[in-house]
């Protein structure tokens, strides 16, 4: 329209080829009711699958159909009532934060499945703390009801320590005693998700281009990139051009949870699409566009922002990024995960990090637990901009490697009062010298031997990195620090040596420490002061 006035039209931004990618608002009157999208979550061995089974199993659809043959990370069951739910199947956290970092609010309720002889659990505190941070309402299953030892009303009690308040105990939280195996009140679990999904009073307007969210993706033999997508507005029709991420492609084909060729998907149905280029990643949005131009122009340009992302994030901290943002005033509230050696050092810097809250900057504790730090710590850290305290605790291998590749920050401390400095100064944006510690190897202790004048020896194999004399090393048992201090010997075969590198074995002993164990492991460090600078 602006050259029939004689003027150019000129792109002033590279970004700008995203405008209008989202469309116009919905209009109340186009809005029509949609099936509620559930994520199960819970700790390991308390029943989410067998309860997802038994869920499925309900589904009129399904025992009409013979069984479902296909597994694509989400399915939707329909009720004997003709109400429709679409339960996401994908290892519970891991995925809910994935999509959660990259923005997409994909689950309406969290189921958390607690097993009622086993009470409440640290991956049932992490799925708490997800669904918190991500603002989702949390139904209660109780599973294992038939069981001897359940004891419900213990669990009941335990969740109130997490702030987690059920109908019994005066509260909104809905929590329903369940059997997965026996088949019992499963009919109540879907009413509490579908009253609890009534309140949020869930629509969408089916008559639109469709708009929606990747929940995992692989590449297939013979049929190239496959995506699962959840449709969240609008409806997704064969021959559609998609957008899913830095991917594109002309849907050639849509099979849905059942194993059956559909020509059309509409919100909350979850679908394989076949036809794109390139296998997006999970959380990654996905939209139709209306020309293959316009695809080729917005993968592009998200192709580029992602290597530029990637070179920049090498080069600066995720900490100096966040004193760029308080300082500028953009960031309102610091996020932080503190992982502890002993549940007393957990309380006790929880409540000291949360004082520190300033009028500009509040600080928020996304999660506080016992152990060493693990990758679901760091992808709650990354889906929150956060960062992770360690105070006597190291992370384990994966953690670290998900740490580095996503940017996130780790900070290890060992007094309580360096955490509360340290804070002091994240929060002010002031800027100062900080030890930074260099991390040189590791080695993992195979054999503890007992020597009269020296006392114990441990026998070791370097298992990264290097060893070296004179530096700074720790003893860390299950990624929990039990010891710090210095080598007093480092001996290959019987000579003292100056350093040995990964692969070899050598023999160490500990300044005053006699506590060696097999398995133990010795990370090795240098500490040296580094002026912070922006």
């Amino acid at each position: 329209a602006v050259a029939e006035f004689g003027h150019n039209v000129k792109r002033v931004a590279e970004s700008d080829v995203e405008i209008g990618l989202e469309g116009e608002p919905d209009e109340e009157a186009s809005l029509e009711p949609r099936a509620p999208v559930v994520t199960v979550m819970g700790h390991v061995d308390h029943g989410k699958t067998s309860l997802l089974d038994a869920l499925r199993e309900t589904d009129v659809a399904s025992r009409e159909a013979g069984g479902i043959t296909q597994h694509i990370g989400a399915y939707q069951a329909q009720l004997s009532s003709g109400q429709r739910l679409t339960f996401l199947d994908t290892p519970g956290h891991e995925a809910f934060t994935a999509m959660r970092a990259r923005g997409a609010k994909v689950t309406d309720v969290v189921v958390l499945v607690v097993a009622a002889d086993d009470g409440i659990q640290p991956q049932a505190v992490e799925a708490i703390n997800h669904a918190k941070a991500a603002g989702v309402p949390i139904v209660v299953a109780i599973n294992k009801i038939d069981r001897s030892e359940a004891d419900p009303a213990r669990i009941r009690k335990e969740l109130l320590n997490h702030e987690v308040v059920v109908e019994e105990m005066g509260g909104d939280v809905l929590n329903i005693e369940v059997s997965a195996t026996e088949r019992i009140n499963l009919d109540k679990l879907e009413e509490a998700i579908l009253l609890q999904a009534e309140i949020l009073d869930l629509k969408a307007n089916p008559q639109r281009p469709a708009q929606g969210v990747v929940i995992e993706s692989r590449l297939e033999r013979g049929r190239g990139p496959v995506a699962t997508v959840l449709v969240q507005r609008g409806t997704l029709r064969v021959g559609d051009v998609l957008i899913a991420g830095s991917e594109w492609g002309r849907v050639r084909g849509l099979v849905d949870d059942r194993g059956n060729k559909v020509t059309t998907a509409g919100p909350s149905t979850p679908v394989e699409v076949f036809g794109l280029n390139g296998a997006p990643s999970a959380g990654d949005d996905s939209v139709v566009v209306d020309d293959e131009g316009r695809a080729r122009e917005i993968t592009d340009f998200r192709r580029r922002k992602l290597r530029g992302a990637r070179v920049t994030a090498g080069a600066r901290g995720t900490v100096e990024q966040m004193f760029s943002k308080i300082a500028a005033g953009e960031m309102k509230e610091l996020s932080v995960v503190v992982k502890t050696d002993v549940r007393g050092s957990a309380e006790a810097i929880v409540g000291a990090i949360v004082k520190l809250s300033t009028e500009e900057v509040s600080v928020r504790v996304l999660h506080s637990g016992v152990g060493g730090i693990n990758e679901s710590d760091v992808a709650l850290a990354k889906a929150s901009e956060g960062l992770i305290i360690g105070f006597n605790v190291r992370a384990n291998p994966q953690a670290r490697v998900l740490a580095h590749r996503d940017n996130v920050d780790i900070r290890y401390y060992s007094v309580i009062y360096n955490i509360i400095d340290d804070m002091k100064v994240l929060l002010s944006g002031m800027l100062e010298p900080t030890v930074q510690e260099k991390f040189l190897g590791n080695a993992e202790v195979h054999q503890v031997f007992d020597v009269s004048k020296t006392g114990k020896i441990a026998g070791c194999k370097v298992t990264e990195g290097l060893v070296r004399r004179g530096a700074a090393i720790r003893l860390l048992r299950d990624n929990v620090v039990i010891y710090q201090g210095s080598l007093k010997s480092l001996k290959h075969h019987k000579d003292e040596v100056k350093e040995i590198k990964k692969g070899f074995e050598c023999g160490m002993a500990f300044e005053n420490h006699q506590d060696i164990q097999d398995g133990d492991i010795v990370e090795c460090y240098e500490e040296e002061e580094v002026t912070r600078a922006l």
